[in-house]
């Protein structure tokens, strides 16, 4: 953002910040760090990204330090098959991207970053987006994918400033996502 603000060609009041996977994590950081991102992506951004720690499902606090110690400080050991000491959850990271928009996505096969989990994120900010008066995700359950639906098929619910939608398919980032993104950044920025 430093640089983008010092380049004319770039309107650096509508900047979007988004990740897959590992940097999707990193996305929700740069978010809740930066207010200058005026939009924050998450893509299937598991555990210690979008999915709620607490549910223990998928990759979890053991199996993402054994294999991405440096990651993360030795202080975090002490919760390694203890994800109920922890002091927080991930929807408290991303709740700080509050009131700006907030997009979360998971992929029906990653079932190792969670989607049920990375909906509940996005569902439990929705208190923090009330106080901004902003509005949250649509609906009360969490968007299903028929069981015949075709590769690649998207079901959303991303009318509000905060946005959830699956994907079929794997843990990837796709046309289908990008199709997606930029509707809700053209609906938010008014482009």
């Amino acid at each position: 953002m430093d640089y983008l603000e010092t380049d004319p060609a770039v309107d650096a009041g509508h900047v979007a910040v988004i990740g897959h996977s590992r940097l999707g994590k990193t996305s929700l950081w740069a978010g809740a760090n930066d207010t200058r991102f005026a939009l924050v992506i998450s893509n299937c951004s598991g555990c210690c990204g979008a999915a709620i720690s607490r549910r223990v499902f998928g990759e979890n606090f053991a199996a993402i330090d054994n294999t991405f110690p440096h990651w993360f400080t030795r202080e975090f050991d002490k919760y390694r098959f203890h994800e109920e000491l922890f002091p927080a959850d991930q929807h408290w990271l991303a709740a700080l991207a509050a009131p700006r928009p907030l997009y979360i996505v998971s992929a029906q096969l990653d079932g190792w970053a969670d989607p049920r989990g990375e909906w509940l994120c996005a569902k439990n900010v929705e208190p923090v987006y009330r106080l901004f008066r902003e509005p949250g995700l649509s609906g009360a359950e969490m968007p299903a994918l028929a069981a015949d639906a075709a590769p690649e098929s998207v079901v959303c619910d991303n009318a509000g400033t905060v946005a959830y939608h699956i994907r079929n398919g794997k843990h990837n980032i796709i046309a289908p996502d990008w199709e997606q993104y930029l509707a809700f950044a053209r609906r938010h920025f008014g482009r």
